[in-house]
C-alpha cells in the first residue's frame, strides 16, 4: 500500500492561485465578448436616447431656434411656460382627453375580452378582428378617415341627423371634436383587451363555481371574483394606457389639419409643443415643455404605483 501524503499548505495554495489565473482570461474574453453583442444596443441608447435626453435638458434653460448658438436663460422657459394661455389651454385638452378616453377605452376593452373569454364559434376570428384597429389605428391615413367620417355633411353627421340630432360635423365644432379624438382612441381598443382576454383566462373557473353554488349573481361573481383577480392585469393596462394618452399627437394634428382647432380644441400638449419647436423655432421653450410633460408623467405613474397597494392583489399576498 502506498501512502500519498497532503500537500503543504502553501503549494495548495500556489495551485489555487494558478487555476484562478487561468480562470480570469476566460472570463474576460467571455466579458468582452457580452460586451461585443451588446455594443450595437449601447451605442443606439448612448446616441438615440441618453444623448439627446442631455442636450434637451440643456436646451430646456437656454434660448434657443436651431439656427444661432443656445443662449442661456436659466428658468426663463418654465416662467414663460406657467404664464403662457395657450400652454394652459394644452393643459386642459390634455387631461380632458386623458380623464375621457382612458376610463372608456379600458371599459370597452374588458367589456369585449369578458365576451371573448367564453368559448364560442368563430373565436379566433373575432379576437383578430377586435384586435386589427389597435394595428393600423395610429396611422396618418386613419387620421384621414376619421375626419372624413367626422366632416360636416359625413355618414355620422347624416346617421345623428336622421335621429334628430343636428350637431353638424364634429371636426368643425369645437365642442365635439375632441370626442372625435376619444372615439378614435376608444376604437384601437384590441391592445388592452388582448391582455385582459390573457388575465381572464388565468381566473380558476372553480372559484366561479362556488360562487354560484353560494347564490352569488353575474354582478357579485364579477366583482368579488373576476376585478380581483386579474388586478394586475387591469393596473398594467390603466399606467400603459394613461401614458398613452399623454403622448397623443398623430391624431389630433391629423383630425384637426395641423391646426390643433378649431378655436384650440385640439390642441393637445404634445400639439402645442410641436408648434413650439417646429414652427415658431422655439426649441428651448419646446425642450422646456417636454420635461415638464416628462414631470407630470412620472408624477401620474408614482401615484399609480402608490395607489396600488389598496386595489391590487397579487398571489404572494394572498399566502
Amino acid at each position: 500500500m502506498t501512502l500519498v501524503k497532503d500537500s503543504p499548505p502553501a503549494a495548495r495554495g500556489t495551485r489555487s492561485a494558478a487555476s484562478a489565473t487561468g480562470r480570469r482570461p476566460g472570463r474576460r474574453r467571455e466579458n468582452l465578448a457580452g460586451y461585443l453583442f451588446m455594443s450595437p444596443w449601447i451605442a443606439g441608447f448612448l446616441l438615440l436616447t441618453a444623448g439627446p435626453m442631455a442636450a434637451s435638458l440643456y436646451f430646456a434653460f437656454t434660448d434657443y431656434n436651431l439656427f444661432n448658438t443656445p443662449k442661456w436663460v436659466g428658468f426663463d422657459n418654465f416662467t414663460q411656460m406657467f404664464d403662457d394661455p395657450r400652454w394652459q389651454r394644452s393643459v386642459e385638452v390634455t387631461a380632458k382627453y386623458v380623464v375621457i378616453g382612458t376610463p372608456l377605452k379600458l371599459l370597452l376593452a374588458l367589456g369585449v375580452a369578458m365576451l371573448l373569454a367564453q368559448s364560442r364559434r368563430g373565436q379566433a376570428f373575432y379576437r383578430a378582428a377586435f384586435y386589427a384597429p389597435s394595428l393600423i389605428g395610429a396611422s396618418v391615413s386613419v387620421g384621414f378617415v376619421w375626419r372624413s367620417l367626422f366632416s360636416d355633411g359625413a355618414i355620422v353627421d347624416r346617421t345623428q341627423t336622421f335621429f334628430g340630432w343636428h350637431v353638424g360635423g364634429w371636426v368643425g365644432n369645437a365642442d365635439w371634436v375632441l370626442y372625435c379624438l376619444v372615439a378614435l382612441t376608444v376604437w384601437q381598443f384590441g391592445a388592452p383587451m388582448v391582455i385582459f382576454l390573457a388575465g381572464l383566462k388565468q381566473v380558476p373557473r372553480e372559484l366561479y363555481e362556488a360562487a354560484e353554488m353560494d347564490g352569488a349573481g353575474p354582478l357579485r361573481r364579477f366583482w368579488n371574483i373576476t376585478l380581483p383577480m386579474i388586478s394586475p392585469v387591469l393596473f398594467f393596462n390603466v399606467l400603459l394606457e394613461t401614458i398613452h394618452s399623454f403622448q397623443i399627437f398623430g391624431s389630433a394634428y391629423v383630425v384637426s389639419n395641423a391646426t390643433c382647432g378649431p378655436a384650440d380644441a385640439t390642441l393637445v400638449y404634445t400639439c402645442y409643443l410641436y408648434q413650439q419647436g417646429f414652427q415658431n423655432a422655439r426649441m428651448g421653450f419646446a425642450a422646456a415643455m417636454a420635461w415638464m410633460l416628462l414631470l407630470a408623467v412620472a408624477l401620474v405613474t408614482a401615484v399609480l404605483f402608490w395607489s396600488q397597494k389598496k386595489w391590487v392583489h397579487y398571489e404572494e399576498d394572498a399566502r
